[in-house]
């Protein structure tokens, strides 16, 4: 059985378009006719879906009266490259006698053997064209056709980019080629994680961050490749839940770009360059274009909810007017939302910020001191970056008695990087105490974070009812009131979220750290 290296990107896009593919300059100069197959792919586990926990994937696909079967690891801190191992075998049911040598090996037991089921397949009509030139070699492989499980069933159109020659900035250009030509958005999730959704019926669900795996000999550069890959993943693979209007799908597309950028912050000793800049513009954007939505659902959610549930509607105290104003400004925030994130500029950031992950300038930099910081081992870099903002968050939170709403604004944003960077680092420090003092940190770090989360919102939502119900042309006395009174509510909100954050960051201050 082969072990290549597979080095791939997957483009998603509706099928309406796949007709101007043809049309693209490298795909009309082919002299070869494609290739066309038809494909059945069962996909195998176990009940409690032993393999998917573990990052593995086994299928056999049938291609005529050709079995091939695949055992892939996940590529959980990959973004483009996946391990895989194919061979042929003669008939549809596994043979786990082949696994030796594979991701899939240290699990194969015979409780496993006898437990092992088909999940879900998928059935697919696939059009293989190979670009060819002097300076590369890319398979375009457009697959068409549905994912089912028992009763259940998607559809699935998508293009894959197989680099088998050339520079992986070769595969990327010709990404971008092909998002040019039609409205192809990069895509992270695989054919196996697609079906599992299926199965689970959260196939467009929010999707929150996963544990990044970094290996204690692993490189600051390498690290960092890894950590961003994840965060980007999760910021695509929420674009679903948003365009469906879910409040989580914007939530957890924020928490990705804020992930992101706070990865880039930790980092960015190694990232003095225009292309890094570029990125922080587009980062920027899109998560601006998102703040909004999110902070008008945070007010619906924690201003106006509770006041509706318990009744608190006083004889002419304008809340229902003021509803309506909300839900209008609320749609307008949506809208705008949507239209980021459903925008060509989105699907060519994606692209562009997959490229920086991969080959930017940054990973290739002739400077020998920041070549020579790229290759020190991560423990040695997650640990001087925790001391350096653990050391900030303690010395503002001393003082959080004395600090102004922009103070404590500027705190959470230290106390959630740092959090972010405790989370990111978590691998690199291996042990039973380190274990423990990780999980107490982050613990009382994140009690911190949810109240100077709160303090903030209190301080966001002032402003908005303040401009609802006063600033606006159309506002009404009622409006102003309904404003005035639920700006009360929350100031009584404040005064809990302060004596709460004393008591949080106490805690935190007792804490010892982990990377010590």
């Amino acid at each position: 059985m082969t072990a290549p290296k597979e080095l791939e990107l997957k483009l998603a896009l509706p099928p309406a378009s796949l007709a101007r593919l043809g049309q693209l300059p490298l795909v009309r100069k082919l002299k070869d006719k494609p290739e066309r197959t038809s494909e059945v792919s069962v996909y195998f586990d176990t009940p409690k879906q032993k393999l998917r926990k573990h990052g593995v994937m086994l299928r056999v696909r049938r291609i005529g009266d050709r079995y091939i079967q695949t055992i892939k690891s996940d590529g959980r801190n990959g973004l483009i490259a996946r391990n895989e191992w194919e061979a042929d075998i003669p008939a549809p049911e596994p043979d786990l006698d082949l696994a030796a040598g594979t991701a899939l090996e240290p699990l194969i037991s015979r409780k496993l053997r006898a437990k092992l089921k088909p999940v879900f397949e998928t059935r697919v009509a696939r059009t293989v064209y190979p670009i060819v030139d002097r300076e590369r070699e890319i398979e375009l492989t457009v697959d068409r056709g549905t994912i089912e499980a028992g009763e259940r069933s998607a559809p699935l159109c998508e293009v894959e980019l197989e680099l088998a020659r050339g520079e992986e900035a070769d595969l990327f250009r010709f990404a971008r080629e092909v998002a040019e030509a039609v409205p192809a958005q990069l895509a992270f999730r695989s054919k196996a994680e697609r079906g599992y959704a299926l199965i689970d019926d959260a196939r467009d669900a929010p999707v929150k961050s996963v544990p990044i795996h970094l290996a204690r000999d692993m490189t600051a550069r390498a690290a960092f490749q890894a950590i961003v890959r994840a965060c980007l993943k999760q910021v695509v693979d929420n674009e679903a839940a948003l365009l469906k209007g879910e409040a989580d799908g914007v939530h957890q597309m924020r928490v990705g770009l804020r992930r992101l950028r706070a990865a880039m912050s930790l980092f960015r000793e190694l990232l003095d360059d225009s292309g890094t800049d570029a990125v922080k513009r587009q980062l920027k954007w899109v998560a601006g274009a998102l703040t909004p939505a999110r902070e008008l659902d945070v007010l619906k959610s924690q201003v106006l909810a509770p006041v509706k549930r318990v009744g608190a509607k006083p004889r002419g105290s304008g809340l229902p007017d003021f509803s309506r104003a909300l839900e209008a400004e609320h749609k307008k925030a949506y809208g705008r939302a949507r239209g980021a994130v459903s925008s060509e500029r989105f699907r060519t950031l994606s692209l562009d910020v997959a490229a920086w992950i991969e080959t930017g300038a940054w990973t290739q930099r002739a400077d020998d001191l920041i070549r020579a910081r790229g290759e020190r081992p991560v423990e040695m870099w997650a640990a001087e970056q925790l001391d350096r903002r653990w050391k900030k968050v303690r010395k503002k939170g001393r003082a959080l008695d004395k600090l102004d709403a922009a103070s404590r604004h500027k705190l959470r944003i230290q106390g959630k990087k740092l959090r972010y960077a405790a989370e990111f680092f978590d691998g690199a420090f291996r042990g039973k105490r380190a274990r423990k003092r990780h999980g107490q940190f982050t613990a009382a770090l994140k009690d911190l974070q949810d109240c100077l989360g709160v303090l903030n919102d209190v301080t966001v939502h002032e402003d908005r009812l303040v401009a609802m119900g006063v600033r606006r042309a159309d506002a009404s006395r009622k409006r102003a009131f309904a404003a005035g009174l639920l700006t009360g509510r929350e100031m009584v909100r404040y005064d809990a979220a302060i004596k709460a954050a004393r008591k949080a960051f106490a805690e935190l201050a007792e804490v010892k750290p982990f990377w010590r």
